[in-house]
């Protein structure tokens, strides 16, 4: 009996005592549960290290991944590498080089032809409430100088006629995220469009410039989903509406593409013009310059000729953005244009402005920072081709050079901040991160990228890129790496 109460008593104890807590997982193995839960198939690449580059978490650090918009980190890094000790303010060399004049051309007889000649310059505007860079300022100059004119001629050979790039998909030519490239640019090559519904069984109401020829086969629902679709042909002017709108529903908003950047801002100028009473007797036309000129040293010679005297007499002119701006808008709100220009920008410098000298000078740029060749490809400036190519290594190291370099705290200030700006202002809005993470974000179909830089719990900064391929269905995988990034901060 004494034997059994010990036994009862010693079991009460045991009972009574508390257990030892469990050390908690590995922050590996933390995060790869929280990657596990991702859509089946998707293929993670990240690398977070401290700001002196020691490893904290590596999953495929050296994979090679789509990086979408993530190619605007190393287009813009390299610019400012490039242009930023040619003065990037209103008077220095590059910058002065970098916007649009115009001028009148001198024909056999009759009156001048006008010339509107672009060199990559990012903002001009013909809206209304246009303040700089302004197309209407250049009317005004033509206006006050003559009233007849012949021809208005749009001038791009200050880049190579390549308004795409290899590897973007034929879906997005001719909207807004993959507008053609030119060196002669207004409105960010842009047209907006809005859809109103009608009467139900009645096609609803579109307003577009008539710039295109609008065929509209959509029709007014009473009820139901909005499936609106734009299409147009390559260098087509017709632009074909189809499917429904809910009567509902809200207008539909769009922004179209242009194909002829140059011939889009001659047709503009032509337009301003009449409107202040100038008589164009001739016709809209355009000069493009050849993607490559042959070996002919005296054609060669001769296109440099008219890049540097493009017309007798020089009436304005604008110039480019400062860089520091430009950048901003690129990264902030990810705007493929600017950053197409901007690699076209450095390819000018010791090129012609091809795509191939822009890559090039861009190439430049990451050998110096120490990035392995291996780390990386690239056929744009924006992110939109599906050639690019950036493993996690070499994101991360280029992160870490510019920390270094005199223009690395301007460069990373124009990147979005976790919940507060740019394409980052929904994301980490209820998290610690929320205005302690530094990223630019990346979205292309069944791709995810988000590089840049954090602020830990425990005030140290972190260094990362993440990339997410292969996204079943496009389903998306920002929530799981968002999560990913708030358990690594609050474990450091």
């Amino acid at each position: 009996m004494i034997a059994m109460r010990v036994a009862v008593t010693v079991a009460a104890l045991i009972l009574a005592a508390p257990v030892a807590a469990q050390p908690a997982p590995p922050l590996a193995e933390r995060v790869a549960q929280i990657l596990a839960d991702a859509p089946v198939g998707t293929r993670f690449g990240l690398l977070v290290t401290t700001a002196d580059g020691r490893e904290v978490i590596a999953v495929n650090p050296d994979g090679r991944f789509i990086p979408a918009s993530n190619t605007k980190l190393f287009a813009t890094a390299a610019a400012y590498a490039l242009l930023a000790e040619l003065g990037t303010g209103a008077g220095g060399s590059e910058q002065s080089s970098s916007g649009t004049i115009v001028g009148l051309e001198p024909t056999r007889s009759g009156p001048p032809d006008v010339v509107l000649f672009g060199r990559g310059d990012a903002r001009m505007s013909s809206a209304p409430d246009c303040t700089i860079d302004c197309l209407a300022t250049l009317a005004d100059a033509v206006a006050r100088r003559t009233r007849n004119v012949r021809n208005i001629v749009g001038d791009d050979r200050w880049f190579p006629d390549q308004r795409w790039s290899p590897g973007m998909s034929w879906n997005n030519i001719g909207t807004d995220s993959g507008t053609a490239t030119s060196a002669l640019s207004l409105d960010d090559n842009e047209l907006p469009v809005r859809v109103t519904p009608a009467a139900p069984g009645t096609p609803p109401k579109v307003e577009v410039s008539t710039y295109y020829t609008l065929r509209n086969e959509a029709v007014t629902i009473a009820e139901g989903k909005t499936t609106l679709t734009f299409e147009r042909a390559p260098n087509g002017t017709e632009l074909r509406l189809y499917g429904e709108i809910a009567a509902t529903t809200v207008p539909y908003k769009e922004r179209l593409g242009i194909d002829d950047p140059a011939h889009y801002a001659a047709w503009t100028l032509r337009r301003m013009l009449e409107a202040r009473g100038v008589k164009v007797r001739g016709q809209i036309t355009v000069r493009h310059r050849p993607v490559t000129l042959g070996d002919d040293p005296k054609l060669r010679a001769g296109h440099e000729i008219q890049l540097r005297m493009p017309f007798a007499a020089f009436i304005g002119g604008h110039t480019a953005p400062p860089l520091a701006e430009d950048i901003a808008i690129i990264n902030k709100v990810s705007q493929n244009l600017h950053a197409e220009l901007l690699l076209r920008r450095i390819g000018r410098l010791n090129g012609t402005g091809s795509l191939a000298d822009g890559t090039a000078a861009l190439e430049q740029v990451l050998t110096g920072a120490g990035i392995p060749r291996t780390g990386y490809d690239f056929s744009d400036g924006s992110g939109m081709s599906s050639y690019n190519r950036v493993s996690p290594r070499a994101a991360v190291t280029l992160l870490r050079w510019a920390r270094t370099q005199p223009w690395g705290a301007e460069w990373r200030a124009s990147l979005p901040i976790g919940g507060t700006d740019g394409t980052l202002r929904r994301r980490f809005d209820t998290s610690p991160l929320k205005g302690n993470l530094w990223a630019k974000t990346g979205t292309l179909n069944a791709t995810n990228a988000l590089s840049g830089y954090l602020r830990a719990a425990s005030g140290q900064d972190l260094i990362f890129s993440f990339f997410a391929n292969d996204v079943p269905q496009d389903a998306g995988a920002s929530a799981t790496m968002d999560a990913a990034l708030d358990l690594i901060a609050a474990a450091n």
